[in-house]
């Protein structure tokens, strides 16, 4: 087993996710920078809980998880998330996870839902029950490019409430990161429509400023 292991390293040499560099998964310098904190903003009325300042390297770690599918980079995400969720104090709530639905394009390309594929581990991690409460109603385009006014105009009326699913609790959003706050928005906006508790948001990484 050993022997297959080695011979892996040689054909496969494990690189940092953050940098590439050979040696680790994350390296000492990038560790510096992918270390969970807890930081408290807000998207409109919205309260955003986060880890991880969003940074070059962040984007990369997430990049090698969503785009890659590279198990430690997951297990990098679901342990800030579930680092934030034990240190907002949601004990006295009866949380319950609602992950961001990914497109079907992204979906496809990927070979699973990537939100959905880490709201599984949270889950396991904290006991805290998943509950696939929203769906996309409407194509969007992919938010990378775009300005943070055209991200709320492509995120506008984009989500609604899954069919035979009735979201009971305190909801909790969980995406990877927050930027311009579009998409939490729009959640936010389709579960309040139909009278559902939104307790908030959980994300792994947030970007600079919000409020």
């Amino acid at each position: 087993m050993k022997v297959i292991d080695e011979l892996g390293q040689l054909l496969f040499p494990t690189r940092c996710y953050g940098c590439n560099t050979l040696g680790i998964s994350i390296c000492s310098q990038c560790r510096i920078e992918w270390h969970p904190h807890y930081y408290r903003t807000h998207v409109e009325e919205v309260v955003v809980h986060s880890a991880i300042l969003y940074s070059p390297t962040a984007s990369r770690i997430i990049l090698a998880a969503k785009e890659r599918g590279l198990d430690g980079a997951d297990k990098l995400i679901v342990d800030a998330i579930v680092h934030v969720i034990n240190k907002a104090n949601f004990e006295s709530f009866n949380v319950a996870l609602v992950p961001i639905p990914s497109t079907p394009a992204h979906t496809r390309r990927r070979g699973r839902s990537f939100i959905d594929a880490l709201c599984k581990e949270i889950s396991l991690q904290t006991n805290i029950p998943v509950i696939p409460a929203l769906s996309l109603v409407r194509k969007v385009k992919d938010q990378s490019g775009l300005s943070a006014k055209h991200r709320a105009t492509n995120m506008r009326g984009a989500f609604g409430i899954s069919p035979h699913v009735y979201p009971r609790g305190d909801l909790l959003l969980i995406d990877d990161v927050v930027t311009t706050g579009a998409t939490v928005s729009e959640a936010a906006r389709a579960l309040n429509s139909q009278g559902f508790h939104l307790l908030g948001s959980v994300t792994a990484c947030v970007a600079q400023p919000l409020r």
